[in-house]
């Protein structure tokens, strides 16, 4: 039986990775903060129904020696490093808590594995935040590192330790620059659960406004589902490697607005105000991916469509107020 550990274990990604490993047969490890330990009915709501499947391990991403005996004690076939601040609005507020827990993290984990389980493949999940304001447009794995934001930054240093354990050290490593993927799960400070959230709201008259900043930033939108797989995937490789994970497709924040308030039968234009405070600093206006080596090498691509996912988000929020 194979061993993966998962940092992040708790979030979106952590948590539709988790049931797609369970599902394979993998003895999961998750490395979740001791905090997440005391108190589960908060803190682990998104892997509630797996608690009792998952073997736990209490560490921190700024504590190495903790993140060492996490790696001693699961001792991985494969390990998923999808811990991270991953707020790119907090970013631009909080830098130094960004950088440092993102890119130490990184350092940290893999230093970990190269010292306790050499033989470990390793996912370092990069992001499409690493293009920035990209002047190629899709862009691919060749196309040229322009970030916008503390925490694009984060996650180019985490690729350049990727790759560079990989070069000077023979580990099995791969990056997956996934470009934005929502679902159901998605937390709430992040713009489409904001929206979708708000419509639920809206709708059953418990809100009367939904504000924004920057709607006609444009964004390739996929599913956590389909992008966890295509994890899993590219440590399957024998010789693993980065991949861009796209839809191919892009969409503004304002489609999405009206995507959504149309599933309920509103006009976005009745509830949405632009508001200043929400604008950040030096915003990326349009990220297009194209995913061909992952179709092609991995054998990955996506099926569920942006209007799908859309409606997929506001019909949970709307479960959830009914509950």
């Amino acid at each position: 039986m194979k061993k993966a550990l998962i940092t992040g274990i708790t979030g979106q990604d952590g948590s539709y990775l988790a049931e797609l490993l369970l599902e394979k047969g993998y003895e999961v490890h998750g490395i979740v903060r001791r905090v997440a330990l005391e108190d589960p009915e908060h803190r682990l709501k998104r892997i509630r129904h797996l608690l009792d499947k998952i073997h736990f391990h209490a560490a921190s991403m700024e504590s190495f020696p903790s993140i060492y005996k996490a790696v001693n004690d699961s001792a991985p076939d494969e390990c998923y490093h999808l811990a991270a601040q991953s707020f790119v609005s907090y970013s631009f507020e909080d830098e130094f808590s960004t950088l440092n827990t993102n890119i130490n993290g990184t350092h940290f984990m893999l230093t970990a594995i190269k010292d306790r389980a050499p033989e470990c493949k390793f996912y370092f999940a990069g992001s499409s935040e690493m293009f920035g304001n990209s002047k190629e447009v899709p862009q691919n794995e060749l196309t040229p590192l322009n970030p916008r934001s503390s925490y694009g930054i984060s996650k180019v240093a985490g690729y350049h330790l990727t790759r560079n354990y990989r070069e000077a050290y023979g580990m099995k490593t791969a990056c997956g620059i996934l470009y934005n993927h929502e679902s159901p799960r998605r937390g709430y400070e992040f713009v489409t659960r904001k929206i979708t959230s708000h419509v639920a709201k809206i709708k059953k008259g418990i809100l009367k406004e939904l504000r924004l900043g920057n709607i006609e930033a444009k964004r390739d939108w996929g599913h956590a589902k389909e992008y966890v797989r295509a994890m899993w995937l590219m440590l399957q490789q024998e010789v693993p490697g980065d991949y861009v994970i796209a839809t191919g497709e892009t969409h503004s924040v304002r489609e999405f607005l009206d995507v959504a308030f149309s599933h309920v039968g509103l006009d976005y234009r009745d509830y949405v105000v632009i508001d200043k405070q929400f604008v950040r600093p030096a915003d990326v206006e349009l990220l297009l991916g194209n995913a061909e080596r992952a179709k092609k090498e991995l054998g990955w691509e996506c099926s569920i469509r942006f209007e799908d996912l859309v409606r997929e988000m506001v019909d949970e929020d709307l479960s959830l107020l009914k509950q």
